[in-house]
């Protein structure tokens, strides 16, 4: 862990740093965090909690996730984003009809790393999109240090990939909790979300990968906004919804 401080934000109660990094650097410094994967974790996440059904994230997609499935009397999702064969996938769409108490493990290995991080630095774990950004707001708000960490995608070297979608979702969650001592990185997100049109993420990079592998409709759902009342938390090694104005802290 880094000895300096000046990269933590600290003065401010809501704080906004990308990646894993920040899971590792400043999630201990956290009450909370909001992972913010649009396209297309925490949009899959969200369908799923809609439906009373549990996520289980998971960070490798091996033969370790099969295990992990059965530990815990759940299906594993397929590996890949597919169009046909296995019945649920990191496609939001697959997601759509999933039954309440159904239990998923969805491999992935950037939100799942960075929720799991954040889980054992002991702060509560969100994972928050456009669709459930209200209600993501209103189960944070009871929180004192909240830290939205925008996961952003890989360059083929595995180097981080911001991405604009992730950026603008953390910032549209951040404009939702209402008077905070916000931190600049916290301040500016909001405002570019405030500023945007979410019309022009359609042709925003992660999308257009999507659109041209034929997933044009899970783009549409990932850029639906406020049409979930639920926030999404880890407990118990799942994401379960709970009522973004009822949230226990």
């Amino acid at each position: 862990m880094m000895s300096n401080t000046w990269f933590n934000q600290s003065p401010f109660d809501v704080r906004l740093e990308w990646g894993l990094a920040a899971a590792e650097h400043l999630a201990h410094e956290a009450d909370c965090v909001v992972i913010v994967d649009v396209m297309s974790f925490s949009t899959c996440v969200s369908l799923a909690n809609d439906n009373d059904a549990l996520i289980y994230p998971w960070p490798w997609k091996d033969d370790s996730a099969l295990r992990y499935a059965q530990e815990n009397g759940a299906d594993v999702a397929s590996f890949e984003r597919t169009f046909s064969g296995e019945r649920y996938t990191l496609s939001p769409t697959s997601l759509r009809d999933i039954p309440a108490g159904h239990r998923l493990v969805l491999p992935s290995p950037n939100g799942s790393t960075i929720a799991f991080k954040a889980r054992d630095c002991g702060a509560a774990v969100f994972s928050g999109c456009f669709r459930n950004r209200i209600a993501t707001a209103q189960a944070c708000a009871g929180f004192q240090r909240i830290l939205l960490i925008p996961a952003g995608e890989r360059w083929p070297d595995g180097s981080l990939r911001p991405a604009v979608e992730d950026y603008l979702a953390a910032g549209a969650i951040i404009a939702a909790l209402g008077k905070r001592h916000l931190s600049p990185e916290a301040q500016a997100a909001a405002a570019a979300f405030r500023g945007s049109s979410l019309a022009d993420l359609h042709h925003c990079a992660s999308a257009r990968e999507l659109q041209e592998r034929g997933f044009a409709d899970d783009v549409a759902l990932c850029l639906a906004l406020d049409v979930s009342r639920r926030a999404c938390r880890l407990q118990d090694n799942a994401y379960r919804s709970e009522p973004g104005d009822t949230a226990n802290h």
